[in-house]
């Protein structure tokens, strides 16, 4: 499991295999969320719209839901 070591201005690096999961390189604006004493760190959306545009299509949620609903019976 790959670490890193805070430093004295407060800065960590982010390892090699953590960036190439994430998918970022140099420049590009993380999330840091933070739920108790553990951070997840995501990658920022360069839009908010785009990144959950489809999620609310009409219907969607209707079919699966009903899919599910028969596969009980």
């Amino acid at each position: 499991m790959p670490e890193s070591t805070l430093s004295s201005k407060n800065q960590i690096v982010i390892p090699k295999e953590a960036r190439q999961a994430l998918g970022v390189k140099s420049g590009d604006r993380l999330l840091l969320v933070v739920r108790g004493a553990r951070v997840i760190v995501l990658q920022k959306p360069e839009s908010p719209h785009a990144s959950i545009r489809g999620l609310a299509r009409p219907g969607y949620g209707r079919r699966y839901l009903d899919k599910e609903r028969r596969s009980w019976d």
